[in-house]
């Protein structure tokens, strides 16, 4: 079987959905019926590292459209002919159905959030994604969303969540030294970790700033760390000062991979009550790092964290319930790995993902 994967980002990449795609092309490589995986990323801000073995990672897709689908269609005509598309984004869809047109392969498009819930701003990419063969969504939230207004008729849909590293997050104390850094020592730490994107501003930063100065009433020791970069952290940093939150409100900036997990640890609780997650691979690796989590029901992350006994879901348009909500994440006790994010776990995604290719490889357009 070959499986041709058109991708925004994956090796070398930044954020979930570039997560994602490395764990769907490692899952795919890991299996025997896959004789060979194409990937071709729009995106390589870094570079890729290792590579899984079967993987042909195409570099020559990067710096602009041109180049991306003169790429994905070399690997399509090529000989023998992929089997599959895996179409990893849905604007990348004009250009999946393209190399369909060559090797006759069907299209499995991969959603993953805000960006497949309403109609796109282009009539093409809306068009072609009633034609699609298949739809994999990370989450039912998202699956329900997208099929709500795209309505392909004669795709298959499943449903593939995102999976944590349950070897790489793990509980922990806290690191002496990032404790220093940011200056948390002895005190209760609420913690954030997003892009801090002026188009993103739906991840409920701004919810917890103003529900802090009444917080900090009741819990004086309480500070809130955000970890995360972007064009939006001005904005923040001065409303954080407005509302008297200096040395309370702290800004760490892009925090780098290998400081991660000490990141999660230095949390007494993990919130983003936001209204725009697909998913949210951050609930999963702060609850792996045994850090109690706060979430929202009006988006799929309430979907991730439903059940767990180490979560608490609120509406964040709801101030009170907000603050009610703070309140009871911050009584939940530390350093718990429970079974409900072990059924996220690396082996459980593999084996999702296995099930669901070798359906859809067996599909005939």
């Amino acid at each position: 079987m070959r499986i041709l994967a058109l991708v925004s980002d994956a090796f070398g990449g930044h954020g979930g959905i570039a997560k994602f795609n490395r764990d769907l092309l490692s899952a795919l490589c890991g299996q025997a019926e896959a004789e060979k995986v194409v990937a071709v990323p729009r995106l390589i801000p870094e570079p890729p590292g290792k590579l899984p073995d079967k993987l042909e990672f195409v570099t020559d897709g990067v710096g602009g459209k041109f180049r991306f689908a003169r790429a994905v269609l070399k690997a399509a005509r090529a000989n023998p002919k992929p089997q599959l598309i895996l179409c990893g984004h849905i604007n990348l869809l004009p250009v999946a159905f393209l190399a369909r047109f060559f090797c006759g392969a069907p299209v499995a498009l991969v959603i993953h959030g805000i960006d497949a819930w309403l109609p796109t701003s282009s009539r093409l990419v809306n068009w072609l994604a009633g034609k699609v063969d298949a739809v994999i969504a990370v989450s039912h939230f998202t699956q329900k969303n997208f099929l709500t207004w795209a309505e392909p008729k004669r795709a298959q849909s499943y449903i593939l969540p995102n999976c944590v590293d349950l070897g790489q997050f793990t509980p922990g104390p806290k690191n002496p030294a990032l404790l220093q850094r940011y200056g948390l020592a002895g005190r209760k730490v609420l913690l954030t970790v997003a892009r801090l994107s002026a188009t993103e501003r739906y991840k409920g930063v701004d919810e917890v700033l103003e529900a802090l100065p009444q917080l900090a009433r009741e819990i004086p020791d309480i500070a809130y760390l955000i970890a995360g970069d972007g064009a939006d952290r001005a904005r923040l940093e001065e409303k954080a000062a407005s509302l008297g939150l200096r040395g309370r409100a702290v800004f760490a900036g892009k925090v780098a991979h290998a400081e991660l997990v000490d990141h999660f640890r230095l949390a007494d609780a993990f919130v983003m009550p936001g209204r725009g997650e697909g998913f949210g691979i951050v609930y999963l690796e702060a609850l792996a790092c045994g850090v109690p989590v706060l979430a929202s029901q009006v988006d799929a992350s309430g979907e991730v964290v439903a059940g767990c006994p180490q979560a608490v879901a609120v509406n964040p348009d709801q101030p009170e319930e907000l603050l009610a909500g703070l309140r009871q994440v911050l009584t939940l006790p530390r350093g718990i790995v429970t079974d409900h994010v072990r059924q996220f776990s690396t082996e459980h995604f593999n084996r999702r993902c296995a099930e669901i290719i070798i359906v859809l490889a067996a599909k005939k357009r």
